[in-house]
């Protein structure tokens, strides 16, 4: 799998992180959604994505001449990003953190590299953690299984 990474900025950085190709509802070109086209789309409140942005982990989302937000496919790529973040249990500050170096911009690689590595050296610890807990599940269920086995020949006897 390859990763991009990007996020929305005044200028042309490029610097994503999302699973390529992107899936995008709209085509290139064809790229404005409105908030709640983008909740509906990931899955995220209105409420979480204004705060998203005020935090400065959204950052600037262009606005209509109404005033509305009007996101764009890569205002989605980076939120899915940020989707993956927060699955890995990254702090919120850690990743408004990482936000603010990308916007930096590419003198920073070395600070997101840290960053990002930090926070795999944590999700794989975790995964061990998680790994240890299914060897005890699965040690109690197989003697469940052997006692439900036991109680069904004794019965049988």
């Amino acid at each position: 799998m390859t990763l991009i990474e990007s996020t929305p900025v005044a200028e042309e950085t490029e610097d994503i992180c999302v699973t390529v190709p992107p899936t995008h509802p709209r085509p290139a070109g064809g790229d404005r959604y409105t908030i709640s086209e983008v909740a509906a789309f990931t899955g995220l409140t209105a409420h979480t994505l204004r705060w998203y942005e005020r935090i400065g982990l959204m950052p600037h989302v262009d606005r209509s001449h109404t005033g509305q937000r009007r996101f764009s496919n890569r205002d989605l790529d980076w939120l899915a990003f940020v989707g993956k973040l927060r699955l890995t249990g990254m702090p919120v500050a850690d990743m408004v953190r990482y936000a603010e170096l990308v916007r930096e911009g590419e003198h920073t690689f070395e600070q997101r590299q840290e960053l990002l590595q930090q926070t795999r050296r944590d999700v794989r610890a975790r995964i061990t953690e998680l790994q240890d807990t299914l060897a005890v599940l699965d040690y109690k269920i197989d003697f469940y299984a052997g006692a439900h086995a036991h109680r069904a020949s004794e019965r049988a006897s």
